[in-house]
């Protein structure tokens, strides 16, 4: 038998009564009732809650233990009376009277309580988080993480993947965001640099004639935090396949996100066969390639209508005259809406940085008009032609942005996220997945007007690659995808390019000669030019898929030991400075910032 448990404290029932048992854990709560004092017992499997006797000779030493101390308790299971069982708890229906408890690990006083789960400040948190890793919410949140890759690992191995470790210290590259790089002391003056992901290595295990590879991966970037996104390291789920197509890709990652979310969540899914939208039609609906498909709102562009002669709204008129574009979002049935619901919205673009949304709600008396600050400046005629376009009724309202198509787009996006809250329009019971598709190969660079990659620069163009235009860049379109799940984009994925000579052209367009792509890129260009197969994958990431099942709005919540805004581990006090002796060996020399 273990010296320190014969059960844990979420094991117990009404049918172990009258045992003599073993308990080792944390002191989560105690209430002391004078002559009883009640513990709350905790352990990684649960809760069970103990008593001891003011007769007991453990009693004043139990009592002056401070809570989260780890204690062993040796006693006897009773059963609790009807009126005191807890029906929250696994173990509600026993208690364990106390015989003798030892100490194991005594706890000084806490700077924040475990068993609370009032949020604390994300100072106290990181740097206490080992404390902040025992309550409750979190605590589950990292088992279900761990649930989650274990069922992802299987799945994989049941669709055929093999699973392949890559390199950590690798090269720099240039695409993508910022390297952290490693000094090498046998190579003075040179540098590795951590992955931003294994893009490069499984495209290599591909030519190496490996036909479906997968990777429970850490990645290394470094960026500024998000929400969404953690500075410094992050894991994805890295997979890629030979002799596929796009399709390929979609079926396999379909298989694997509705056997995940349907096991690890009782939320429903809203499309079982995920929806295949264009990059142009999201941005044109959406106003944003991450769409959350539980929002009904759409976007419509009614730029024309500002050109006709019968509309009068002539800030917007000489807008459009020079170039600008002229969104609308469609909310149904709010003409019954106080003036104030639509003051806050435009008052919230304007916060936004937007130039604010104007508003008018449709209505009929005799005649076809609008109500509201534009409405006087649009025709019957008119407004009968917005309504054709939006499918706007009687009863409706219609938002309008207007301004360049990149801060349109933007503004739009975010309105039609906010107003669906407001209106209470998104069911939060589903999952809405869909695939993003049809990416442009590249885009103009908005300040040097210069060509570059828009997406992953080792794409496959789409269409007739022995008669692709060159001459005209931006209209070629990859093989180039994401997966967005409620807003959130998952990962993106493409079909690779394993063409060299066709390599060579695409970068050439943004700026790359040969020489460079041969510098940059040696490993690649080299394997691709001893027969490659074609192939494709894509990376989900492992964060941000449990904080969907988890239902959490930070990444910080679903990671172990997640760095701060800053990039700084506060529990472990990284980064930190290095001796003279390190930089020495490592023939680095730093320099005093003015």
């Amino acid at each position: 038998m273990n010296k320190y448990r014969t059960h844990n404290c979420g094991d117990l029932t009404k049918e172990n009564k009258d045992q003599d048992v073993v308990l080792s854990g944390w002191i989560h709560k105690k209430r002391d009732h004078g002559n009883l004092l009640f513990i709350d017992l905790r352990d990684n499997y649960g809760l069970t809650q103990c008593v001891i006797d003011k007769s007991n000779k453990f009693f004043k030493e139990l009592e002056k233990t401070q809570l989260e101390s780890v204690v062993k308790i040796t006693g006897k299971i009773v059963q609790r009376s009807k009126e005191t069982i807890n029906k929250d708890l696994k173990t509600g229906e026993i208690e364990v009277n106390i015989v003798s408890f030892e100490i194991l690990g005594y706890c000084k006083e806490l700077p924040m309580p475990v068993f609370s789960e009032q949020d604390y400040a994300e100072e106290i948190r990181l740097k206490y988080r080992f404390l902040d890793l025992r309550r409750k919410k979190i605590h589950e949140n990292i088992i279900l993480r761990s649930k989650v890759i274990s069922f992802i690992r299987n799945k994989m191995y049941e669709l055929g993947f093999l699973e392949f470790q890559t390199p950590i210290l690798t090269s720099s590259s240039p695409e993508g965001a910022r390297d952290f790089l490693v000094p090498s002391r046998l190579n003075p003056g040179k540098f590795y640099a951590l992955p931003q992901a294994p893009q490069q290595f499984k495209q290599l295990i591909m030519v190496s004639g490996f036909d479906k590879y997968f990777q429970i991966a850490p990645c290394f970037r470094d960026e500024d935090a998000r929400a969404d996104r953690s500075p410094g390291e992050f894991y994805q789920l890295d997979l890629e396949m030979s002799f596929v197509e796009q399709e390929d890709v979609f079926q396999v990652v379909e298989k694997l996100m509705i056997s995940l979310f349907k096991k690890f969540s009782s939320k429903k899914l809203l499309y079982e066969k995920f929806p295949r939208i264009s990059y142009e039609e999201a941005m044109s609906k959406y106003g944003t390639d991450k769409p959350d498909l539980r929002n009904p709102l759409l976007i419509n562009d009614i730029t024309n209508i500002f050109t006709r002669e019968d509309v009068k709204f002539d800030i917007f008129k000489k807008l459009v005259k020079s170039g600008a574009k002229v969104k609308s979002i469609l909310t149904k049935k709010t003409n019954d809406k106080p003036r104030s619901f639509f003051d806050n919205v435009d008052k919230w673009a304007k916060d936004q940085g937007a130039s604010g949304l104007a508003y008018f709600t449709i209505e009929r008396d005799q005649n076809l008009s609008a109500k509201g600050p534009v409405g006087k400046f649009f025709s019957e005629d008119s407004l009968k032609d917005i309504m054709k376009i939006t499918n706007a009724e009687v009863g409706d309202s219609l938002f309008l942005a207007c301004g360049k198509i990149e801060e349109v787009q933007n503004i739009s996006s975010l309105a039609r996220e906010k107003i669906a809250k407001e209106l209470n329009l998104i069911d939060e019971t589903k999952f809405a997945f869909c695939w993003i598709v049809d990416y442009p190969m590249f885009e103009k660079e908005q300040v040097t007007q210069k060509i570059k990659f828009s997406h992953n620069p080792f794409s496959m163009p789409q269409g007739d690659i022995k008669n692709i235009d060159f001459e005209k860049p931006l209209d070629i379109k990859a093989y180039q995808y994401d997966i967005v799940c409620n807003g959130v984009e998952l990962s993106s994925g493409a079909i690779r390019n394993h063409i060299p000579e066709l390599m060579y052209k695409l970068f050439f367009i943004a700026g790359y000669d040969k020489n460079q792509v041969d510098e940059k890129f040696k490993g690649m260009i080299n394997a691709l030019s001893y027969g490659a197969p074609p192939h494709g994958g894509i990376a989900p990431g492992i964060d941000r898929i449990v904080m969907l099942l988890a239902n959490e709005k930070n990444i910080r919540e679903v990671t172990m030991f997640p760095m701060n805004q800053n990039a700084q581990d506060l529990t472990m006090g990284a980064p930190s400075k290095v001796s003279e002796e390190q930089l020495k060996e490592l023939n680095l020399n730093l320099k005093n910032k003015k």
